[in-house]
């Protein structure tokens, strides 16, 4: 998938998940498709299609979002300084497109302390029992 597009062509393909992965959007808390996914599997970008993080290291956060403590490989997550809101925080970005997926903090469990907070609609979801 060509990850280097327009945001014209971006809005095209993305339809309503744009807002999210193009401009930054937040979906509800605790009404969001992979909060409470158990399956095991892969996640990708919502927009590319690159494999993000792996169903091992998602965690339960309590915050009604998807987090997980690590993706598949550091290289594959661009984190970007975020002070909407009168907060600072990192933007969790996807490397290879660019694509807005959450933020991520560094309240995470062990073995990183990290939480990827993400919104499952910049996400989809390849199960391994496919």
């Amino acid at each position: 998938m060509n990850a280097q597009k327009t945001e014209a062509q971006w809005r095209l393909e993305l339809g309503d998940r744009y807002h999210i992965l193009r401009e930054k959007g937040t979906e509800p808390a605790f009404n969001n498709a992979y909060w409470d996914n158990h399956e095991e599997g892969a996640y990708v970008c919502g927009a590319c299609g690159q494999e993000l993080f792996l169903s091992d290291a998602k965690f339960n956060s309590g915050t009604g979002w998807p987090s997980f403590w690590a993706p598949i490989s550091e290289d594959l997550i661009k984190a970007e300084g975020d002070t909407s809101y009168g907060m600072v925080r990192d933007e969790a970005v996807c490397a290879r497109c660019g694509s807005y997926l959450g933020h991520v903090f560094e309240d995470g469990p062990a073995p990183t302390g990290k939480r990827y907070c993400l919104n499952s609609g910049a996400l989809d979801f390849k199960s391994s029992s496919k």
